[in-house]
């Protein structure tokens, strides 16, 4: 299949996935119904598919409001939080050590300034969770207060291009929380040790949603190289970068792939919670592969892929020597792809983690500029910033290192 066709084809993919489907958010409609569109794609071409089926909550919000002395401050409810209609004495917190001294019972806490500055890991996040995040959570929990505010800044190191941003994103953490910008924080602070009544009319629902996997029959080896993409969005995003391209490239490299025949089988993992509190795909995914990792040679990750400014980039992680030349050969005789820095914030860590060498394939811009683009996760990441041939050209290069091996 040659170039043009895959560029219309992942036109296609993209329309359905990131414009009639939209915000895929992890236990909604939409994202069940993202999950079954790939899957029948796979079908079709030919592939044998098998769901994962994964307990997960859904949430949603009414809006969210804070008042003291009759004054209204602008607040948002932290996604997957517990609402509330809570009165309460207001306390401000800009720091750990603020936080170890305070008495919080009772309290409805502010968190600004150096406290609240990056996103706070989930506290059940399996793969990245700083003790110092761990023991703020902590104390607020033992503390006991009524609800949280957070006033966040710009932080795209942690949330993207969300401004302000949640502090806590998670399900599993039961204090109620909102969030609002850093300047209205500022305003908040003259009601330090006043009344204050806040309002959150949020909700978790209990729901399902699905990995998909999928095998080439042609293949029964044992040795595996497992190409994985997430389907999930944030919250508010379409995520076509985020990571309707990374599915789509899946979905180009099942045609690319179907009569592959080699030494290795192809195994084609479409992940459900990479942007979720509590990663479900991901972990489920790990326990059903407790003792087969070292079945499985590399894994090749697309996130980021196909950004409509720069080329695309492969990084490279503890590859075995033959298969790093051939991607290094496949990158020096390829103008329309490059090495990509190392980084970390991508499905491919799952698998570093265990042991496994792995190649993440995104955008070159993306890479290099992580830590100040404000595109990811906000209604930005939509098909205008998506370069369809970028797309068709991992697709395959991918194939080409793959038939390489």
């Amino acid at each position: 299949m040659n170039k043009k066709n895959l560029t219309e084809k992942a036109k296609k993919h993209l329309q359905v996935l990131c414009d009639e489907i939209g915000e895929r958010r992890v236990g909604s409609v939409q994202n069940r119904k993202s999950t079954s569109y790939t899957k029948s794609e796979l079908e079709k071409i030919g592939w044998l598919t098998e769901s994962t089926e994964l307990n997960v909550i859904d949430w949603k919000t009414n809006g969210a409001s804070l008042t003291c002395n009759g004054k209204a401050f602008e607040v948002f409810s932290s996604h997957y939080s517990l609402g509330c209609s809570a009165k309460g004495e207001l306390l401000a917190i800009n720091s750990i050590t603020q936080l170890e001294k305070e008495n919080l019972e009772n309290k409805i806490l502010l968190l600004y300034g150096e406290i609240a500055s990056q996103q706070i890991a989930p506290k059940n996040f399996p793969f990245w969770n700083p003790e110092e995040h761990q023991h703020i959570i902590s104390l607020i929990e033992k503390g006991n207060p009524k609800a949280l505010i957070s006033a966040t800044e710009r932080n795209s190191a942690t949330a993207g291009g969300v401004y302000p941003f949640p502090l806590f994103e998670d399900g599993d953490f039961n204090i109620p929380s909102v969030f609002m910008k850093d300047t209205e924080g500022e305003k908040l602070l003259a009601c330090v040790g006043q009344e204050i009544e806040l309002i959150s009319q949020a909700e978790r629902i209990s729901e399902t949603a699905y990995n998909v996997i999928a095998k080439n029959e042609n293949n029964n080896t044992k040795k595996r190289i497992v190409i994985t993409a997430h389907i999930d969005t944030k919250i508010g995003t379409p995520g076509a970068i985020d990571n309707g391209t990374g599915v789509t490239v899946l979905l180009l490299l099942a045609e690319l792939l179907k009569d592959h025949h080699s030494n290795y089988s192809i195994e084609l993992v479409v992940f459900n919670g990479e942007d979720y509190y509590g990663a479900p795909g991901q972990v489920k995914f790990i326990e059903q592969n407790v003792d087969k990792f070292s079945n499985i040679y590399f894994n090749i990750n697309i996130d980021g892929a196909g950004y409509n400014e720069g080329i695309s980039c492969f990084s490279q992680f503890e590859l075995p020597e033959f298969v790093q030349k051939k991607l290094n050969d496949l990158i020096s005789s390829t103008e329309e792809i490059t090495e990509g820095l190392p980084w970390y914030q991508g499905d491919h860590s799952l698998f570093i983690q265990q042991g496994v060498p792995a190649i993440a394939v995104s955008s070159q811009l993306f890479i290099e500029n992580m830590d100040c683009q404000e595109i990811t996760h906000t209604p930005k990441d939509n098909l205008s910033i998506v370069n369809y041939d970028r797309v068709a050209e991992c697709a395959i290069n991918i194939a080409k290192l793959i038939n390489k091996l």
